[in-house]
């Protein structure tokens, strides 16, 4: 009798409890799971170490941060907060909460927050996007994703699509000439391959869509070939903007309306010498899309070739010309806002003055801009 007893309470115990006593507790799916903020500054985790990030500073981390479990919500703050409840979300229903980097950053993108090529990763450029959405929701700012920021920033929409390459796609693949001589002959300068070309149409960086496509061949892709990229389509601007605002030291560029609420926000490469990047108020003179572009040996002293032709060279339009698909001239001689063949590299001090976007980023600006736009360099 007294074993059958002990036998009845154990059995009880047990159903009383969600998991079995030799397992280690842990949140079920439908119960509350509570994440601990800590009272130090946010760390990222990398390869099993923590890097320590400044609160309200850009991370330069260099690798991809740790992403919260699937269905869950990491929170930190910059600064020591009380910690919360995280709720169980179901990853396929919308709207919902970013759940990972990608996620947020294709929200980012969706709200007209550039953060350059979207990679998945919480790099400078994806930092400053997400601090200026916190700032203009009234939000800390903070370099995780933090509960706060997820709430105010839900995906509408499932975060990667599947598209179709055309035979159209294919058709228009060309070479790029090397030299300024070659590209000047050429009918014009478009995309030399399909993964240039679809990461252009995604946003995307070609790391990530080879990452989303791990067996797809990009070399010799056919007609009616599916990829997965990010869905990351901007809705149209609601306004035209009243001012631009050049940030140098953050390289980043903002377009704000008349009430001075933020609207569009974009990396941006700056000139490589300090004497090069005007600072001050300047105006827009002529916005031009899908422009030719005027070769100046004199600009580009460093060139051999520039130098051993001696002469000015028209180069024709197309998403590797050097101004990229959009140009914004400025009331500055030769200085202007411009697109770029390469959009990984955008953020860096490399230009020659004028100030680059990526060609996405360049054709939203078309847009919200006019002759006559006082345009804001800040050191």
């Amino acid at each position: 009798m007294l074993l059958v007893a002990a036998f009845g309470a154990g059995a009880w115990y047990l159903l009383q409890t969600d998991q079995p006593f030799w397992a280690k507790p842990t949140a079920a799916p439908e119960q509350a799971a509570r994440v601990v903020v800590p009272a130090a500054k946010p760390a990222v985790e990398r390869a099993g170490k923590a890097v320590a990030l400044k609160p309200g500073k850009p991370s330069t981390v260099a690798g991809p941060a740790a992403q919260p479990a699937r269905g869950y919500v990491a929170v930190a703050a910059a600064k020591p907060a009380p910690s919360v409840a995280v709720k169980f979300q179901a990853p396929n229903t919308y709207p919902r909460q970013p759940g990972s980097w990608l996620d947020a950053q294709v929200a980012l993108a969706r709200r007209g927050y550039s953060c350059g090529s979207i990679d998945g990763v919480f790099g400078t450029q994806t930092a400053w996007a997400w601090h200026a959405f916190q700032s203009e929701e009234g939000l800390a700012e903070t370099n995780c994703l933090d509960e706060q920021t997820c709430v105010a920033l839900p995906l509408d929409a499932a975060p990667t699509a599947r598209v179709t390459v055309t035979a159209a796609d294919l058709a228009r693949l060309q070479p790029l000439s090397t030299t300024w001589l070659g590209k000047s002959e050429q009918s014009a300068l478009d995309y030399e391959t399909l993964l240039e070309l679809v990461a252009e149409r995604a946003r995307a960086h070609p790391a990530l869509l080879r990452k989303l496509n791990p067996d797809f061949d990009w070399d010799h892709a056919q007609a009616g070939a599916v990829v997965t990229v990010p869905a990351a389509a901007r809705t149209a601007p609601r306004a035209k903007a009243a001012s631009l605002h050049v940030q140098l030291a953050e390289r980043i560029l903002q377009a704000r309306d008349g009430e001075g609420r933020l609207i569009a926000h974009f990396p941006v490469s700056i000139a490589r010498k300090v004497e090069k990047r005007p600072v001050g108020e300047l105006h827009v003179v002529v916005v031009a899309p899908n422009p030719n572009y005027t070769f100046d040996p004199d600009v580009f002293p460093e060139s051999a070739e520039a130098q051993e032709l001696g002469r000015k060279l028209v180069v024709p339009p197309g998403p590797n010309n050097p101004v990229g698909l959009a140009w914004v001239g400025l009331d500055r001689p030769g200085y202007g806002i411009h697109g770029t063949p390469n959009p990984e590299q955008v953020g860096r001090t490399e230009s020659h003055g004028c100030f680059r976007l990526a060609n996405w980023d360049a054709l939203t600006l078309l847009d919200l801009v006019w002759a006559g736009l006082p345009v804001y360099v800040e050191p």
